[in-house]
């Protein structure tokens, strides 16, 4: 007696018994389990350097969303204020924002050198100052110097971190890559020793020895995407402190020479 369905029936028998087959093989845990000493120590290497990019991007991730928040708060008090001293007052609350080390940079030479020709330490300069009898500065260039070397300060606080990213995209492949190499000779090792080719044979050596360039592709393709990413957000930092310093050097020259 046929039961309905019968070809069907036998068809979704065999592609259950397959799937069991398959899920019966060793899983990605059980062949790091299984791989020797060195693979073991190359994929240990390569988590390392996986877990201290990934907490490099959430650190910088983090920080850089709080600088430019803040360098927008700050661009508009500065361009609010009337006076530098009350731009200088709300510094301490703005401190992550890269602008802010330029602004206290240039207000410090800019008081100095008004301070030099003020022989009774006037008040601090005022943005614009009075029209009468107000100070003047010895030397623009100096204040220009003083923003620039504030500007190479910034920028190297911004980049900090960042080449460990460009390093672990360069040499995770290659570890992962010694790693595979390693666990292939192992694998011919093996088979010479059973003297046997069948695909049953090799196919768990290989796959062993492969773990080690995947893992290193998880360690790179997420470090060098992150590393262009924030090398890029470090040129826009830049770009706005240029255009800043130039402001201010504009309003220093305009309203103290």
């Amino acid at each position: 007696m046929r039961t309905p369905g019968g070809p069907f029936l036998a068809l979704l028998v065999q592609a259950e018994g397959g799937v069991v087959a398959r899920s019966s093989g060793p899983s990605v845990l059980d062949l790091v389990l299984q791989t020797s000493r060195v693979s073991q120590i190359v994929l240990l290497i390569l988590a390392i350097l996986s877990i201290s990019s990934w907490s490099i991007i959430l650190y910088k991730w983090w920080t850089f969303r709080r600088s430019a928040k803040q360098s927008s708060s700050f661009l508009d008090i500065f361009r609010r204020s009337n006076k530098f001293s009350e731009v200088q007052a709300v510094c301490r609350s703005l401190a992550d924002a890269p602008i802010v080390g330029l602004f206290q940079a240039g207000y410090a030479e800019l008081t100095a050198q008004l301070r030099q020709n003020d022989a009774s330490n006037g008040p601090a300069p005022t943005h614009p100052p009075g029209a009468a009898g107000r100070p003047t500065l010895k030397s623009v260039a100096s204040v220009d110097r003083a923003l620039l070397r504030a500007a190479a300060i910034e920028v190297n606080k911004l980049e900090r971190h960042l080449p460990f990213l460009a390093t672990t995209a360069s040499i995770a492949p290659f570890v992962g890559l010694f790693g595979t190499v390693w666990g292939i000779l192992s694998a011919f090792e093996g088979i010479s020793q059973t003297g046997s080719t069948s695909l049953g044979v090799v196919a768990q050596p290989i796959a062993e020895a492969l773990i080690a360039t995947a893992f290193g592709l998880a360690a790179a393709i997420p470090a060098v995407m992150a590393y262009n990413h924030f090398t890029h957000r470090v040129k826009l930092f830049a770009s706005e402190m240029d255009d800043f310093a130039m402001e201010f050097l504009n309003i220093s020259e305009r309203n103290f020479t």
